[in-house]
C-alpha cells in the first residue's frame, strides 16, 4: 500500500496546478515553477506551524530555495534543521554533515561572513566531541575549516605571474583597465575541474570582448602537461603551474587546499562570488558586465 501524499505536497501541487507557468525558455519555466513551489510551501508552513510534516516541508523548501539561489532564505532553515537533528549515536551523519553542515557552512562563506562560518563549525565540533565517530567527524570539519583561510566575498587578491607561454599576467593591472577577472585554481588530473571547462569557455567566449578575463593557476607538477592539455582543449586564457611550497606558491598563499576553486573579481578589485559551478559564472557576468 502506498504512503498517502503529505498534506503540504498536496497543497503545493494544487497551487501549482492552478497557476499558469509561462517562460521564454526551459530555464525560465523551471525557475518560475520553483518560485511558485516556494510560495506554496511558505504559505503551508505559515498556516500550519505545528504540522506533523513540518520538517519534511522545510526540507523541500530548503531544496527549492537552493534551486533559486536564494541562500539568504535557505540559511535559517538549514540552521533550524541542524538544531532539530539528533547529535547522539543515532545521528544520521551523512545527511547531517553532507546535507546540512556543509551547505550551511558554504552559504556563510559565500556571503563573506567568516565569523559566522567559524562559529557554526565550533558549534558542530562541540556537539560531536563525545561521539563514537568523533575522530572522523573532526577530520571532515577540519577540511571545512581550512577554507576559512581562503579569500571570500569582499576580499581582494594580488596575483602576478609569468604564464607558461612566457607572457606577464597581473590581475591588478587588469582591474586598472576595468576588467572583470575570474581566478581559477585547477588541475588536468581533477575531473570536476575538467568538467567545468565548457562553462568557463562559454563565459569567456561570450564576455571576453566586453572586458572579462580568466587567470588560471594549475596544481599540476609540470608545465608540459598543462601546455599540452590546454592546447588540445583550445583554452585561450593564461596558465601558471603552481609550485607547492616554493616562492611562487599562490595556492598556499590564498589557503587553497581543494580544487576547483574559483574567485570572481569585480571591476573594483573585490571578490563578488566564489566556487562558481555550472551556469553561475555567466549569471554573475551578466550582472557585472551586461548583455549588451
Amino acid at each position: 500500500m502506498k504512503n498517502p501524499t503529505p498534506p503540504f505536497l498536496v497543497a503545493s501541487l494544487l497551487t501549482l496546478a492552478a497557476s499558469p507557468v509561462f517562460g521564454e525558455n526551459a530555464s525560465t519555466i523551471y525557475l518560475d515553477f520553483e518560485a511558485k513551489k516556494a510560495a506554496a510551501l511558505e504559505t503551508y508552513l505559515e498556516k500550519n506551524p505545528e504540522a506533523d510534516d513540518r520538517m519534511a516541508a522545510e526540507s523541500m523548501l530548503i531544496d527549492t530555495y537552493q534551486s533559486l539561489d536564494d541562500s539568504a532564505k535557505a540559511a535559517p532553515l538549514l540552521r533550524n534543521k541542524y538544531n532539530a537533528m539528533s547529535k547522539g549515536e543515532d545521528a544520521e551523519l551523512q545527511e547531517l554533515i553532507g546535507g546540512v553542515v556543509q551547505p550551511l557552512f558554504q552559504i556563510y562563506l559565500q556571503s563573506g561572513d567568516k565569523e559566522k562560518a567559524k562559529g557554526f563549525l565550533d558549534t558542530v565540533q562541540n556537539d560531536f566531541k563525545e561521539h563514537s565517530q568523533a575522530s572522523g567527524i573532526m577530520q571532515v570539519l577540519s577540511q571545512f575549516a581550512s577554507r576559512l583561510d581562503m579569500p571570500t566575498v569582499g576580499d581582494t587578491m594580488e596575483i602576478a605571474y609569468t604564464s607558461i607561454d612566457g607572457h606577464p599576467v597581473d590581475i591588478t593591472k587588469m582591474q586598472e583597465e576595468g576588467k572583470v577577472v575570474l581566478v581559477e585554481f585547477w588541475a588536468t588530473w581533477c575531473p570536476p575541474c575538467v568538467a567545468e571547462l565548457p562553462n568557463l569557455m562559454s563565459g569567456y567566449e561570450k564576455y571576453h570582448e566586453k572586458g572579462f578575463e580568466i587567470v588560471a593557476i594549475s596544481l599540476d607538477s609540470d608545465d608540459g602537461t598543462v601546455k599540452a592539455f590546454t592546447e588540445q582543449r583550445g583554452l585561450p586564457w593564461p596558465q601558471y603551474v603552481n609550485g607547492m611550497g616554493d616562492a611562487g606558491d599562490i595556492a598556499t598563499k590564498y589557503g587553497v587546499t581543494g580544487i576547483p576553486a574559483t574567485f570572481l573579481i569585480g571591476k573594483d578589485g573585490k571578490i563578488v562570488a566564489t566556487d562558481l559551478r555550472g551556469g553561475d559564472l555567466e549569471k554573475n557576468l551578466s550582472k557585472l558586465i551586461g548583455e549588451s
